[in-house]
């Protein structure tokens, strides 16, 4: 089965290509698990100079006052975390009414990736939707982690 030129164009992304990474709350639990394809990519990223981007909201998803907590603390330390201002809010919310979604979180993720100088890496562990919010962006890459 053939993927659409959409798709091949947000698979065909690595590191190099990329002038960010940014993560969604999957893809910091992934890290703070010791998950090695995340930890490879942030790696590679950090040898590459890479800033590595997560916003306030995927934090809230994802810190729970345990002791995994300080493996997600060490990532976002050297990490840029947006904050979510009602500009960004509102952006994520003309993505939602443009692609008819629903997913808020998703929604900010995508904010993220689009305010950012492309090409730009986003890894996901909901590619369709973040695939859909992006969309229309050229050089985001949606990747399945």
């Amino acid at each position: 089965m053939a993927r659409s030129a959409s798709r091949r164009r947000k698979a065909a992304k690595g590191p190099l290509a990329a002038h960010a990474l940014v993560l969604d709350a999957e893809g910091i639990s992934k890290a703070a698990d010791g998950d090695h394809t995340v930890l490879a990519w942030i790696a590679r990223a950090r040898e590459l100079n890479l800033p590595i981007v997560v916003n306030a909201v995927t934090l809230a998803e994802t810190v729970r006052g345990v002791r995994r907590d300080a493996h997600i603390h060490l990532l976002t330390r050297n990490a840029h975390v947006d904050e979510i201002d009602p500009p960004f809010a509102a952006q994520a919310g003309q993505l939602l009414g443009r692609t008819k979604r629903d997913d808020t979180i998703d929604a900010l993720v995508a904010v993220t990736a689009v305010r950012l100088d492309r090409p730009v890496i986003v890894l996901t562990s909901d590619p369709v939707d973040l695939a859909a919010l992006t969309s229309g962006y050229d050089e985001i890459g949606v990747v399945t982690i």
